[in-house]
């Protein structure tokens, strides 16, 4: 065979051919005159492959067909070099990466652990309003002592009948408290409301006492509004501690459909409250036209005394669907309105429907037949107050003992 296809340029080996050069002066492929005329030595003597064989009989055209087929692997080789040398330095940097995660170079900081929440963060907050009128001095005093926490918030109001004397000696006594105003959490309003408690001065007054608790916090969970005759029956810690418990949402709102005797004493008549717009204590007067009861809500009636959850106070103070603002309108006209507005607010209100709990969170004992104010509790009603397992109860005279022992 010719040199150029036995020693493939001097390299050896098999498959040599595979490496002819078309511009070398060598002898080409199917040239047989060279092997004619050299004698083969033992060293130069190579027998020829049969494709290179059956490649020198064939045409030129088939020739070529046959050497093209080795183009194909060859690509396929390079390609295949090129994808095991990207992947191999592809590994190389995954693994550069992942060595500081094994091997690190500094010491890097643990992460933190979330902070610890602050102390009673669990537990509930309550907001409160105590309101008297004239001669309420002292007895509300008592109460917002006999409730006084500083995890608490207060509301205190003397309304306008009472004297200016009471109304300034009662913002001094907050003033003058060390526990008030190191703890700044109890708030006189100054500029006294009139209240009439079968008109809807005392409605708007308790809006008044939520509108201002909501704007000096919104952390706090129920609204609570008592009088200077109630009385708490448990400490503030075993409240807390009871209401913790409870879903924040519960509205505590003695409720009931069912108006009897109140729908001709009351939801028929209209009446108009000259505490919205005299400067003295009128009681309310009635005019001669009557009412028929409402259709585009249904009335219901119950205690004046809730416990709203703060979701419910700042739906009743905003009334961003209107329906307070209508009901509010409606009971201007209604007598005892206190006794119906948040009942009907929330019993209308399909939101606020499943948060409602049938209770006013007081023990109250009403004489038979109920008049217009419940019976005063004594120290003889002591043993079924603590059978009622209520938070407050009322109503108790000025100055009277059982105050002294009720939560002993």
């Amino acid at each position: 065979m010719p040199a150029s296809t036995m020693g493939g340029g001097g390299g050896g080996g098999r498959g040599g051919g595979d490496h002819h050069s078309p511009t070398s002066g060598k002898t080409p492929r199917g040239d047989y005159s060279a092997l004619a005329t050299s004698t083969p030595t033992k060293q130069s003597l190579r027998w020829p492959s049969p494709s290179a064989a059956a490649s020198s009989l064939l045409p030129s055209g088939a020739a070529a067909l046959l050497e093209s087929r080795w183009a194909l692997p060859a690509a396929f080789g390079v390609f295949l070099f090129l994808a095991v040398t990207l992947a191999v330095a592809t590994s190389s940097l995954s693994v550069a990466a992942s060595l500081p995660a094994f091997f690190p170079a500094a010491k890097q900081p643990l992460p933190l652990p979330p902070p610890s929440p602050p102390p009673g963060a669990g537990v509930a907050r309550l907001a409160y309003l105590v309101s008297g009128s004239k001669g309420d001095l002292d007895r509300l005093w008592r109460t917002l002592h006999a409730l006084y926490h500083p995890r608490n918030l207060y509301v205190v109001h003397l309304d306008r009948e009472a004297a200016v004397s009471e109304r300034l000696e009662l913002a001094a006594r907050v003033a003058n408290s060390s526990m008030f105003r190191r703890v700044g959490n109890v708030e006189v309003i100054r500029r006294s409301n009139m209240v009439t408690y079968r008109g809807p001065t005392m409605v708007a007054n308790t809006l008044h006492a939520c509108a201002v608790l909501l704007r000096r916090s919104r952390d706090w969970d129920w609204f609570i509004n008592l009088s200077a005759s109630d009385y708490p029956l448990m400490t503030q810690d075993d409240i807390l501690h009871v209401l913790s418990s409870i879903p924040r949402n519960t509205n505590f709102i003695e409720h009931t459909g069912y108006l009897g005797w109140k729908e001709g004493q009351r939801a028929r008549p209209v009446i108009v409250d000259p505490g919205l717009y005299m400067a003295r204590k009128q009681d309310i007067f009635y005019v001669e036209q009557r009412r028929e009861l409402p259709t585009a809500f249904k009335l219901f009636t119950g205690s004046a005394w809730v416990a709203l959850s703060r979701d419910f106070a700042e739906y009743v103070v905003w009334g961003w669907d209107n329906l307070p603002r209508t009901l509010l309108m409606y009971y201007a006209n209604f007598v005892s309105s206190p006794e119906g507005y948040f009942q009907t607010v929330l019993c209308n209100a399909p939101r606020f429907v499943p948060t409602a709990a049938n209770h006013d969170l007081h023990h109250i004992q009403w004489d038979t037949p109920p008049r217009q104010h419940p019976h005063p509790l004594a120290l003889a009603d002591r043993p079924a107050m603590e059978r009622s397992g209520a938070p407050f109860a009322r109503k108790f005279p000025r100055d009277d003992p059982v105050c002294t022992n009720s939560s002993s």
